[in-house]
């Protein structure tokens, strides 16, 4: 693909710069990138997953930035991301250790410590709240204050084993072994096809979440393999991240904690593979994401248990497909690029148009001619 320099267009460029932070700067008032981290988490967890980088605050001035466009704080992200070194890499984790905030499970009613329905939109009416224009800071505070009275006194350290211990123990998981070999690691080395399990969660993990959500919908919708999963456990907690301690490595130190959402998605083996009903199981397919995303995090397990079912006729299947057109940068990135001088290409696609169309024209003028001349008795070559 052939581009030309853009020359003389300085001017024009950097009169284009100013308008940008004209188009930002409009409005009655600033826009506090503390006020984007507190108020705007959903978003903020967005951006952080995509770009693979867990850091609110750079996220907020990335959304700030760009008037809070998605891709070009994902793009931003990654863009500095890429410009840190790595100190240190943490150790594994292991979310049954999760300081919970939200557990539910639709496999079962009863799972052990219970259910913990925690802050969700599920049981709203999605109705707009017009009284939200004009909420102040005090009537925030004041909710607070009320709330902490009413609110009974509950432990904020709980943690619950998984509800998938359960048919592990009563042998009906299938597939379901420890993997301890090393993960790949997609930001440092290119994976390749196919790409081991690590790679691919991986790869979900940091992949746009319209996409994910769209191809694992296709999925349920009958384009896959057994693509209509149970929620075994919807878990969203903190878990704490340590790193070696730098004077002896058999020691550790926490270096702060992360927001998470785990899913771990039952999916019933259906015997299509021509298994005895003694062998039948359960499948199960996993999704983390940062913070609150608890779509992305389901759509993520239906994925990740559809690749277990590689079918290159089947988009939800095609590891491929989903892998590489599911890559957030490089999508917008992409489609974006449209947008920068293609003159070359389509002048010589417009020149080999006009060829064309020149040559059948004169072809058919040609055929034409002969075509009278024998209609009106004359031999090619002048005689009657």
């Amino acid at each position: 693909m052939a581009y030309v320099a853009v020359k003389g267009g300085e001017t024009a460029i950097e009169n284009s710069i100013e308008l940008l932070k004209l188009s930002r700067s409009e409005g009655l008032a600033g826009l506090e990138t503390d006020v984007v981290t507190a108020r705007m988490k959903h978003l903020i967890d967005r951006v952080m997953c995509e770009a693979g980088f867990y850091a609110p605050d750079y996220a907020a001035i990335a959304l700030k930035q760009c008037e809070g466009s998605l891709e070009e704080a994902v793009f931003l992200m990654r863009a500095y991301r890429s410009t840190l070194s790595r100190t240190h890499t943490s150790r594994v984790i292991d979310c049954r250790n999760m300081r919970l905030v939200r557990r539910i499970s639709s496999a079962f009613k009863d799972i052990p410590f219970g259910q913990i329905l925690g802050p969700t939109y599920d049981y709203t009416h999605r109705l707009l709240d017009f009284n939200l224009k004009y909420e102040t800071e005090d009537d925030l505070r004041a909710f607070r204050k009320q709330f902490t009275l009413n609110s009974t006194e509950a432990t904020t350290d709980m943690k619950a084993s998984r509800v998938s211990e359960v048919l592990v123990d009563e042998g009906v998981i299938t597939g379901h072994n420890f993997d301890d070999t090393e993960p790949e690691d997609i930001t440092q080395e290119k994976f390749m096809f196919p790409a081991t399990r690590s790679a691919r969660l991986q790869t979900l993990f940091r992949a746009d979440t319209g996409f994910v959500s769209g191809v694992a919908y296709a999925g349920m919708r009958g384009y896959g393999f057994n693509a209509h999963p149970t929620i075994g456990e919807l878990r969203c907690g903190y878990m704490a991240i340590e790193i070696n301690y730098p004077l002896e490595e058999s020691e550790s130190m926490v270096v702060g904690e992360i927001l998470f959402t785990e899913v771990e998605a039952f999916v019933g083996d259906r015997g299509s593979s021509g298994k005895e009903h003694d062998e039948l199981g359960v499948g199960i397919g996993y999704g983390l994401a940062f913070g609150r995303q608890e779509t992305k995090a389901i759509a993520m397990s239906i994925l990740d248990s559809a690749l277990n079912h590689p079918n290159p006729g089947s988009p939800p299947n095609d590891e491929e497909f989903v892998l590489l057109h599911g890559e957030a940068l490089e999508m917008s990135g992409f489609i974006s690029h449209l947008k920068l001088p293609h003159y070359v290409t389509y002048q010589s696609s417009l020149d080999n148009i006009r060829k064309t169309r020149r040559e059948k024209k004169t072809r058919r003028n040609e055929n034409n001619v002969e075509s009278n001349v024998y209609e009106k008795g004359v031999l090619p070559d002048g005689k009657q």
